[in-house]
């Protein structure tokens, strides 16, 4: 008989309470106490978090080996106030086709009762309702796996696990051309090419004749299914694609494929043949990039995570790398990969570009008329437009993680809210799909000031422009297309002459704040190595942790970087509030004699916001994997 996978005092599962209410549960509540007899797993998301649909990958396969005695309810935990729509979470539910419960949380009740701290967050319950483990961040399965098997075992044994009857009630979605489209790609003979993400494929769109779409469908690249499949346009398969660039003439015809695609779930690169619409895989192994892996090397035994968007930068394909806070490229002369700037820890810092921190970069623009070839980047969690140019990124909008809002004016006072999407206008500005803001923006970097050019929009995802059409007045000039995501359609947009600003709001993440007291503070991050693991130091510490914060003067000393899982900081007597980012990582191997045993590298960052009082906490105690606390 399998022992429980934690020992020591239990802990009984909070009640699941939030105010939006229960999603693919057919209207019903669930309850803890109607969920007894199952292994029940609490996913803590929200949809803006691409760590978070990681998991929801991550999941899936649970979802079906256990689909007799695991429910996973999602319970989604807003971030931006976006999020906290109930309809725009039922959008991204079908958006991201989530298969399970979700409780609609928009206070963060639930999320307050099981003291989660990060996205994404998981809770582990047991069948007689207590809760066994938490864990902290991606890339958790195996850990489950073994948690699960031991609870099926302990719990069948004893007779308290029930099979069978799960909650979750499919929802229907009517039929559209598009669904939730995501890029935008203007081909020289007039087509758009559109990146159909929920439909798993591409479409070839007209947008100069009539159909529901903003245009008339000529054709479709893909299947239509989920999966990584080479071949000819309809049975290549792709998984949720995104970004998409055209390659120069002269080296789509030398390497024989036209554009390249961010094929994003399937975390590779595609190459498409306009002739014929064959699709082959150029880079990425299908496999998700996590810590340990190559920064560099052959494209296709290479691990990618979540490119979200390419563009054509000097001599190679540059990549938003959302998934692990990164920008790499793509060389096809050599079909070879490397990264270009970033750390993978997620934040707003700029400098060289080795140095700079990112937050789930998702659109990319060229600037190749400047003086300095220039390239934009939209950071989406930091809200933020930022540059990359000579080797250094700088921010020209956006204040950090926890800011937004949509307010127009000098770039150091405006505010964005989850920028999905980018492009370069005629006269060197920067249009800007705000899509939480349901807004297109622009930034002119002559002016340095942000001004809106539509507003009310669902969702938009990506912008493109077509230089010199037919505008409702009658003259001839630039217009946008821009991927109303939600609407499930493609809208044109015409630059407006005159300068609109909007006064607007802004906004700070609303998550619980710590009390804390100034002077020495302790950081301490729990983990325990899953079932049958142990710490892996065969190669040196299994543990790091990096410790910075916003305001940086809040650590007057304990910054920075070191190996132990706990360490003291002085917090500033000055500072009346600020934001801990705290970052751990830790390695852990099979417990066994094995020659080759299966090893995981575990990590997550943590943004812990805090306020100086005299009567405050001297501690926080993070856990990356463990028991509650």
């Amino acid at each position: 008989m399998a022992t429980p996978p934690v020992a020591g005092p239990r802990v009984r599962a909070p009640e699941l309470v939030g105010r939006g209410g229960w999603i693919n549960t057919g209207g019903a509540a669930l309850s803890i106490e109607q969920l007894r007899g199952k292994v029940v797993l609490l996913d803590f998301w929200t949809f803006c978090c691409v760590n978070c649909l990681h998991v929801l990958d991550e999941l899936r396969e649970l979802e079906e080996t256990y689909r007799d005695v695991l429910v996973i309810i999602g319970v989604h935990s807003p971030k931006f106030v976006h999020e906290a729509d109930h309809d725009a979470l039922l959008a991204a539910v079908e958006r991201y086709d989530v298969a399970h419960p979700v409780l609609d949380d928009p206070d963060l009740t639930t999320w307050s009762t099981y003291a989660v701290r990060a996205w994404p967050t998981l809770a582990l319950i047991d069948p007689e309702g207590y809760v066994v483990a938490q864990l902290s961040g991606e890339g958790h399965a195996h850990t489950l796996v073994r948690l699960i098997n031991d609870l099926v075992i302990a719990h069948e044994t004893k007779g308290t696990l029930r099979r069978g009857d799960s909650p979750y009630v499919p929802p229907t979605y009517e039929s559209t051309d598009l669904r939730h489209p995501g890029k935008l790609l203007a081909i020289p003979d007039g087509t758009v090419l559109v990146a159909d993400t929920s439909h798993h494929s591409l479409v070839v769109l007209d947008p100069h004749r009539e159909g529901d779409a903003g245009g008339a469908v000529l054709g479709r690249i893909g299947s239509g299914e989920r999966g990584l499949i080479d071949g000819g346009a309809l049975e290549a398969r792709f998984n949720e694609p995104n970004g998409m660039v055209l390659l120069p003439a002269d080296v789509a015809s030398k390497f024989g494929y036209d554009v390249v695609v961010a094929d994003t779930v399937n975390h590779a690169l595609r190459g498409i043949r306009f002739d014929d619409g064959s699709v082959r895989t150029i880079a990425g192994t299908g496999r998700q990039w996590m810590q340990g892996d190559a920064t560099s090397g052959p494209a296709l035994a290479t691990s990618l995570s979540s490119p979200w968007d390419v563009a054509w930068f000097g001599d190679r394909v540059f990549i938003a790398m959302a998934g692990e806070h990164r920008i790499w490229s793509f060389d096809p002369a050599t079909s070879m990969v490397r990264v270009e700037a970033g750390t993978t820890q997620e934040g707003l810092v700029d400098g060289p570009a080795a140095a700079a921190w990112f937050a789930q970069p998702s659109a990319l623009a060229v600037d190749t008329h400047a003086e300095v070839s220039t390239l934009w980047i939209v950071d989406s969690e930091t809200s933020a437009l930022r540059q990359l140019a000579n080797g250094v990124v700088t921010t020209h909008v956006g204040r950090g993680l926890f800011d937004f809002g949509h307010v127009d004016g000098s770039a150091d006072a405006a505010l964005l809210q989850h920028p999905l999407g980018a492009a370069l206008l005629p006269d060197g500005s920067v249009a800007i799909a705000d899509a939480y803001n349901g807004a297109v923006r622009r930034y002119d970097p002559a002016t340095k000031e942000v001004t809106t050019i539509a507003s009310g929009l669902s969702e938009p995802t990506d912008v493109v422009v077509l230089p010199n059409e037919e505008l409702p007045d009658g003259t001839r000039g630039p217009l946008l297309l821009v991927a109303e995501s939600n609407a499930h359609r493609i809208v044109r947009v015409p630059v407006p002459q005159e300068v609109r600003t909007v006064a607007g709001s802004s906004f700070r993440t609303q998550r619980p704040s710590t009390p804390v007291a100034a002077g020495e503070f302790v950081v301490r991050v729990v983990f325990d190595p899953p079932p049958g693991e142990k710490l892996d130091d065969r190669f040196g510490p299994s543990t790091y942790l990096t410790l910075s914060a916003t305001p940086p003067e809040l650590l007057t000393a304990g910054a920075g970087g070191d190996t132990p899982l706990e360490r003291v900081v002085v917090l500033a007597g000055d500072i009346t509030s600020g934001v801990l980012h705290v970052s751990a990582r830790a390695a852990s191997c099979d417990d066994g004699n094995a020659e080759f045993p299966a090893c995981h590298v575990h990590q997550q960052d943590w943004g812990v916001p805090v306020h100086l009082t005299a009567d405050g906490a001297h501690e926080v105690l993070l856990v990356l994997a463990g028991p509650m606390v």
